[in-house]
């Protein structure tokens, strides 16, 4: 198991009035602003709304597609991103719930680093296999790809999700970098800082695909039911097409996720997750998770035309 080690219970004592990116209250909070937690109240995940333009102080311009220099990738598939690491084997299961229509349901992610890789636009890209549950049923299961380029940029290069309702596939949208007006966007920054511009986390306008990050937070704190964790860089995720709503998503270097949280006015899934488990999965684990990920594939150049267009997934020689 790959663990950044228990604190004392000592330690845990000072967490417990530790400051974090979210305020127990639920009172609203601006980039940067962390308020005390309430006495021996453990920082927890609060509605906080952070503000929707960009901070003041920020230089550079913000465009729907970021500059992609396909020569800028001599090793893309070793990413050690120190706040999104995606070596092969490696799982995060994340467990909380999400209120959809003032209806609370138990929500749990499993997202593992696959020992495939796909080519991309020309750029060789890590295979992701997220399975995403809703009260203990299967609701989407999604194929993501990534590369690092050599300053240490994590670039997302196209989705393949899978959308079921009672075991059936409703929905099997992708966009790919490349082919049907699509572009890569930015997975994680190598040099994240506050009061930067935001950027586009991947292009895909055919099937409404516009996110973007911002960093929201540096040095924040928190504690999960994995560990407790300090430093932490915190992106609030949004897309200009749907104003005022905000995911927050929390980083820890060497882990990368350890939980996610929501914003806004208008957030309606207000999705609440927290890490539970990070591992390395053995030889036996891997093989289950790359039947999953194959099969999901086979499927895709079935059901969806852009998908089909893109090079089979090869098992990577790592």
């Amino acid at each position: 198991m790959i663990r950044g080690g228990a604190f004392l219970a000592t330690v845990l004592l000072v967490l417990a009035a530790c400051t974090s990116s979210t305020d127990p209250s639920g009172s609203p909070l601006q980039p940067g602003v962390t308020p005390q937690a309430s006495e021996g109240v453990l920082p927890v995940e609060a509605t906080p709304a952070p503000t929707p333009s960009v901070p003041s102080g920020t230089t550079g311009p913000e465009v729907d597609i970021e500059p992609f220099d396909p020569g800028n990738f001599s090793n893309p598939t070793a990413i050690n991103n120190p706040w999104m690491p995606l070596v092969p084997g490696m799982q995060w299961i994340f467990e909380g719930s999400a209120t959809i229509d003032a209806v609370k349901q138990a929500r749990s992610v499993v997202l593992t680093v696959t020992d495939l890789t796909k080519v991309i636009g020309g750029i060789r890209a890590v295979a992701g296999y997220e399975l995403d549950y809703t009260d203990g049923i299967l609701s989407e299961a999604e194929l993501a790809f990534w590369a690092q380029d050599d300053d240490g940029t994590v670039w997302r290069l196209g989705e393949y999700p899978e959308v079921y309702d009672l075991g059936q596939i409703v929905e099997a949208p992708a966009w790919m970098h490349g082919l049907d007006d699509a572009a890569a966007g930015i997975a994680m920054q190598a040099n994240p800082r506050m009061f930067t511009p935001s950027y586009s986390q991947g292009w895909g306008p055919e099937v409404g695909w516009t996110d973007r990050g911002r960093v929201f937070e540096v040095n924040s704190e928190t504690c999960v039911p994995f560990d407790c964790y300090l430093g932490l860089l915190v992106i609030t995720e949004f897309s200009n097409d749907d104003p005022d709503v905000y995911q927050l998503k929390y980083y820890a270097k060497g882990v990368g996720g350890v939980r996610v949280g929501w914003a806004g006015a208008r957030e309606e899934e207000q999705e609440v997750l927290e890490l539970v488990s990070f591992v390395r999965l053995n030889a036996a684990e891997m093989e289950v998770i790359r039947a999953g990920a194959l099969a999901q594939e086979a499927r895709g150049y079935d059901l969806n035309d852009v998908y089909a267009q893109t090079p089979r997934l090869e098992r990577s020689g790592n």
